[in-house]
């Protein structure tokens, strides 16, 4: 239950910051960096009667009930949920907070926002196995039916979308639309890096029962242990490997000082570990 209340909530606030970026920064400078809120700035500007909030609640209630149509009905509660979600607030925001010009006057700084408030938010998304939906449901039903590359295939149609605001806007909305597809898979792809950010252990002490204790009944977690000898002193030793979060870290490698100071220690950054405790396949 605890995670179940820990993923919602997670959800919930990758659903608003990608809301904010789109809605506070990218449609009020016409930023298109692909995907739903991509077209929706593009058909925005070419049906001017239909706002660009309502282009999301349309574009995405098509892809949801194509999912529904070609993918098992259960395709994923949770991208439903954001994707429903998502829509729906950024048309609370045309509501509430009715925008008819961008917010400052620096083109730049706006795009940086606009790229990093939905380039963290999705990658929160991601990590919860979510997504606003979208595209991402269009790359479901081509793995399903297709044997197409669909990641490059995707890049492509963001690529295309990006470039045509240059036709239907001007070059240098394009060239900032297409500079903001550029970074926003690197934010995502560093956010979603620190969000799992772990440290790998590997520990040479002559202290293991110590050192073994500590790691399993103050930190809970757990470790492997193999028998060693140093290759200059010939003095037996043991290798300890573990895996922990990086506040359990600092405290290992506190502990491992004041019970070994001769202790060596190898310290990995990882953001890959799929086991018990961690992630799961």
């Amino acid at each position: 239950m605890k995670e179940k209340i820990t993923d919602f909530i997670l959800i919930n606030l990758g659903i608003f910051l990608v809301a904010v970026g789109v809605y506070f920064f990218k449609f009020p400078n016409n930023f298109s960096t692909g995907g739903v809120s991509g077209l929706s700035v593009i058909f925005g500007h070419l049906f001017k009667s239909i706002t660009p909030g309502t282009f999301v609640i349309i574009i995405n209630g098509v892809f949801l009930i194509l999912g529904f149509i070609f993918l098992d009905k259960g395709f994923g509660l949770k991208t439903v949920y954001s994707s429903v979600m998502f829509s729906l607030l950024i048309r609370v925001f045309e509501i509430a907070v009715p925008l008819s010009n961008p917010i400052t006057d620096h083109k730049m700084l706006e795009l940086v926002y606009s790229v990093i408030f939905p380039g963290a938010g999705s990658a929160i998304l991601f990590n919860c196995n979510s997504s606003t939906g979208g595209t991402d449901i269009v790359a479901m039903i081509m793995k399903k039916y297709t044997r197409l590359d669909i990641g490059k295939a995707l890049l492509c149609t963001d690529f295309l979308i990006s470039v045509s605001t240059i036709f239907v806007f001007n070059m240098e909305t394009g060239l900032f639309s297409i500079l903001g597809l550029a970074l926003k898979s690197v934010v995502v792809d560093s956010v979603i890096e620190s969000i799992n950010l772990r440290k790998s252990f590997t520990v040479i002490t002559t202290k293991p029962k110590e050192v073994c204790e500590f790691i399993n009944y103050e930190l809970h977690r757990g470790a492997t242990i193999w028998e060693g000898k140093g290759a200059f002193t010939d003095e037996k030793k043991w290798v300890i490997l573990t895996a922990l979060r990086r506040y359990e870290a600092n405290e290992l490698k506190k502990y491992v000082k004041t019970v070994d100071p001769k202790g060596f220690l190898l310290i990995t950054n990882t953001s890959e570990i799929i086991g018990k405790g961690f992630r799961q396949l």
